[in-house]
């Protein structure tokens, strides 16, 4: 009651709990202010208060007892609730007394984690990564006996995410089961990359070897039609020999006139007709093709994604047609030789000019010629390699190197060049010739060996410095 200046008096409506503070700017209709206003009738605000009162003195007295809802229920009295007993197994209210006061409170750890810390009143809070989670108490101490799986004298937690667990030591334990399964893994299995970022077991140096590599190359068609051709030349030679022969005696001054003297003249006359074009063309098409060819068929990316490093790659493949074209360089003289041996006999060599070799020395000067032979092709195999991968059609890279070979020995036939023919790298292709002699000449194989490693050093340095840096799009 409250008196006014006029002597009457006024009743002072009781204060409403869920309008706003006096003083407050009440927020617009459709406005949040923790919950959403909307204009109320007076039959609501009469019920609202209603429900005031009956929350301030602790119940409905209108309801019925077995209408009303029960208290909430917090720490072990929740478990319990949440697991009860069959009825003839309840505890009584003395006993279930007992058994709380049997419990001890747990012993407060020692928070050493970054991620704790004690506030005053003895609650540990999560701080960090943890500020969701809420503190263990003592009232989530679980009691002995229960079946829960979890020890009964450590605080439970449950973080923002609903997840559970228990503190130990100052940490916390999460039943996170793909956690516990990663923990329980080796190392290696955790971490399955090395150091450089390759995952475990991979080694470089074990990818594609040269025997695997050098089997696939034995088993292409182009790889057996180009070795079968070099042993089938010396036979089409024999051939020609012998359907041409008038039975006249043998010509001196040149190879092919003294070709059917011997066996190793026959030899000699097949590697000399074959090392200008034939010899060149076979290395060119082992080199050439080994990655243009992977390229064309759109394997080369797969290789490298295995993965083969690059420089692994381009070495092992030129490793390989190395192997191939020896083995074509040599294959020609050997089949050439066991057929002359064959038909004609053995023999000595006679030479162009007019010397003559016996058969042991004859086989050693001709084998010191194909050895020649073989290092002076040297700078055709880098140049088809360097044009191997820069190009993803093979023919394109075989015929590039064979045409720059056939350019070369046009040009170093115009004698008006002079001293400037010594720089073209076929200028010393027959340099090999100067062995069938009785005193050999080195100065021309040296030369030509000094000219076709350094043409070869140069060839094979941009193959593989275009190969690092090529985009493989095919």
């Amino acid at each position: 009651m409250a008196a006014r200046s006029n002597g009457e008096s006024t009743e002072i409506p009781a204060p409403d709990p869920w309008s706003a503070p006096t003083g407050a700017a009440a927020p617009e209709h459709g406005e949040q202010s923790g919950r959403e206003t909307q204009p109320l009738s007076t039959e609501s605000e009469l019920h609202r208060a209603a429900i005031a009162r009956a929350l301030e003195s602790g119940g409905f007295p209108d309801l019925d007892p077995a209408q009303r809802r029960p208290s909430p229920m917090w720490g072990a009295d929740a478990m319990l609730a949440d697991d009860p007993e069959p009825e003839d197994e309840q505890p009584r209210a003395d006993e279930l007394g007992a058994d709380r006061a049997d419990v001890r409170d747990p012993e407060r750890p020692d928070w050493t984690s970054p991620t704790w810390e004690a506030e005053r009143g003895g609650s540990e809070v999560a701080t960090g990564d943890h500020a969701d989670e809420r503190a263990a108490t003592a009232d989530d101490v679980i009691p002995a006996g229960r079946s829960t799986g979890i020890a009964s004298d450590h605080p439970r937690f449950t973080d923002s995410t609903g997840r559970s667990g228990i503190v130990e030591t100052g940490q916390v334990s999460v039943a996170d089961p793909a956690a516990e399964t990663a923990a329980a893994l080796p190392v290696s299995a955790q971490d399955p990359t090395q150091a450089d970022g390759s995952v475990q077991g991979y080694r470089a140096g074990r990818t594609l070897p040269v025997r695997v590599e050098l089997a696939r190359q034995l088993g292409r068609r182009r790889t057996r039609l180009a070795l079968g051709f070099l042993m089938l030349l010396p036979l089409l030679l024999l051939a020609a020999f012998e359907i041409g022969d008038d039975g006249s005696t043998p010509r001196t001054g040149d190879l092919a006139g003294m070709a059917t003297s011997s066996g190793l003249n026959f030899a000699a006359f097949a590697v000399s007709s074959s090392a200008g074009f034939l010899l060149v063309l076979v290395v060119a098409l082992f080199f050439g093709d080994t990655v243009a060819s992977e390229a064309s068929w759109c394997s080369l990316r797969y290789l490298l994604a295995a993965p083969v490093p690059r420089g692994r790659l381009l070495r092992q493949k030129a490793i390989v047609a190395a192997l191939l074209s020896l083995l074509g360089t040599v294959l020609l003289p050997a089949v050439a030789l066991a057929v002359g041996l064959f038909w004609y006999g053995p023999g000595e060599l006679a030479t162009p000019n007019g010397s003559v070799l016996s058969f042991a020395a004859g086989a050693v000067h001709l084998a010191l010629a194909v050895a020649y032979l073989a290092v002076q092709l040297s700078w055709v195999a880098g140049l088809a390699l360097w044009l191997g991968v820069s190009t993803d059609a093979p023919l394109g890279a075989v015929g590039g190197a064979v045409l720059v070979s056939i350019l070369s020995q046009i040009l170093d036939q115009i004698s008006a060049l002079g001293s400037l023919r010594s720089f073209l790298p076929t200028h010393y292709a027959s340099a090999w010739s100067d062995l069938l002699a009785e005193d050999v000449d080195w100065t021309g194989m040296a030369n030509g060996t000094c000219s076709a490693l350094i043409y070869a050093t140069v060839f094979v340095t941009l193959a593989h410095w275009h190969f690092h840096r090529k985009d493989i799009t095919s």
